[in-house]
């Protein structure tokens, strides 16, 4: 053991001493990459900090899959020159609900998954329970598709909305919405986490927890284990990685329960990373609502610094026009990221080519860092994609596309991070790109 710890630091003695740095092979790093370079990188080559933090990670056959499937071009070849990899953990890979495309969403099986993915932050939507305790999921009410309550008749009938079968005469679909807000977190930690479906067709409850999209898969959703949020934070920490809490809109009235208002909730979310001893600058913490990045700006400067406007004014509101005076108007209220979906960055030029859309050449150019969401969410891309690729859907044919899509928005429009529902893509373009 002595003669192998010696020959390991005379190895990375060696390494430290004369390896290249990633980037332009000058031994500098150009661009987005060397601003946003952890200090404790510097110095380093970025795969030896993140060997030494975490390790090589196992991508699987996906990433290859589509490197075969793009198109014949330079990005293509300049792909394949690392298809031998080694890789290893990337902050610009980001696990949507972990790895949603196949394990069920905000489970410690799908954020295993991720984090094997390399995926270098991870990402707990935050809703609470009946007795205000804090827990991972997409919405306060979508225990019904993401959950097994249903088959749980003393859980299942304390659902806002009960279970009500579709009624083919009318044509009437099959409903039912049960919330966290509904449970105690004892009965919370009951349940187990499925693939996000549901059957509008079902005339039982058992028929509605089924509708698994023939692209996903329920091979991995036997009995997906739930977490509250500060299990997230313990596990994600366990596993490497780092931290991106949504807090999520109530489907409640707030102050809920007459005493839990929403500025308990967005502090008890904060509070949990102080409590468990996490760092703010591992930790971006966002939401929908600007109020709540605001809040954290205001009432929390060091998790506040790189909190995360998720922008969807492009889509909730008639009147919005992405123009530098309203990028300007966010970074003068504090705010430095924001993160509106795929398709509000990316438009298609006069020859059909993929380029930065107005909101991303603005906000670039007010000083805001951009993350992005959601890659490999819609489905196959042979049709031209679904909602995430809504403004370029003419230039999209195959699931290659998505390194396409991923490559413009990394180097055209300089976004520092993307969240994917297969983290193991990102990670395989982030790695030989060297982001």
């Amino acid at each position: 053991m002595k003669k192998q710890l010696i020959a390991v630091g005379l190895i990375l003695s060696a390494l430290l001493s004369g390896a290249a740095f990633a980037g332009n092979g000058t031994g500098k790093e150009t661009g987005r990459a060397a601003h946003h370079k952890h200090p404790a990188q510097q110095g380093k080559p970025h795969w030896l900090f993140n060997y030494i933090k975490g390790g090589a990670v196992q991508l699987g056959p996906r990433p290859f899959y589509l490197l075969e499937e793009l198109d014949d071009s330079a990005l293509k070849q300049a792909l394949k020159q690392c298809e031998k990899g080694p890789f290893f953990k990337t902050d610009f890979s980001i696990g949507h609900r972990g790895a949603a495309l196949q394990f069920p969403e905000h489970t410690r099986e799908s954020y295993q998954a991720a984090a094997t993915q390399g995926a270098g932050i991870i990402e707990c939507d935050v809703t609470f329970t009946k007795d205000k305790q804090l827990v991972c999921r997409h919405s306060q009410c979508d225990l019904h598709t993401t959950t097994n309550i249903l088959d749980i008749p003393e859980l299942a009938a304390k659902c806002s909305v009960p279970f009500t079968p579709a009624d083919p005469l009318s044509g009437t679909p099959a409903q039912a919405s049960c919330c966290t807000s509904d449970i105690t977190l004892a009965e919370f930690k009951s349940l187990c986490g499925k693939m996000d479906a549901f059957n509008p067709a079902a005339t039982t409850a058992q028929e509605y927890m089924q509708g698994t999209a023939d692209w996903r898969t329920d091979l991995y959703a036997t009995c997906g284990t739930l977490l509250t949020h500060a299990q997230s934070i313990e596990l994600i920490k366990e596993l490497g990685a780092k931290f991106t809490p949504e807090l999520k809109s109530p489907s409640v009235e707030m102050p809920f329960e007459g005493d839990y208002s929403q500025q308990d909730y967005a502090q008890q979310m904060i509070d949990e990373y102080k409590a468990a001893g996490i760092a703010p600058h591992q930790v971006w913490p966002q939401s929908f609502d600007l109020d709540d990045v605001k809040f954290w700006i205001e009432q929390n400067p060091a998790f506040g610094r790189q909190a995360v406007f998720l922008d969807a004014r492009m889509y909730e509101s008639n009147d919005f026009s992405p123009t530098l005076a309203s990028m300007e108007a966010l970074k003068n209220q504090g705010v430095n990221i924001v993160a509106p979906p795929m398709w509000a960055l990316l438009t298609l030029d006069n020859n059909g080519n993929l380029i930065p859309s107005e909101y991303a050449i603005n906000a670039r150019a007010a000083g805001l860092d951009i993350i992005t969401w959601t890659l490999e969410r819609d489905g196959p891309l042979s049709g031209g994609g679904g909602w995430y690729h809504q403004s370029i859907r003419d230039a999209i044919n195959n699931d290659g596309d998505t390194l396409r899509v991923l490559h413009v928005l990394a180097q055209d429009v300089g976004v520092i991070g993307v969240f994917s529902d297969w983290p193991a893509t990102t990670t395989y373009y982030a790695n030989c790109m060297g982001l």
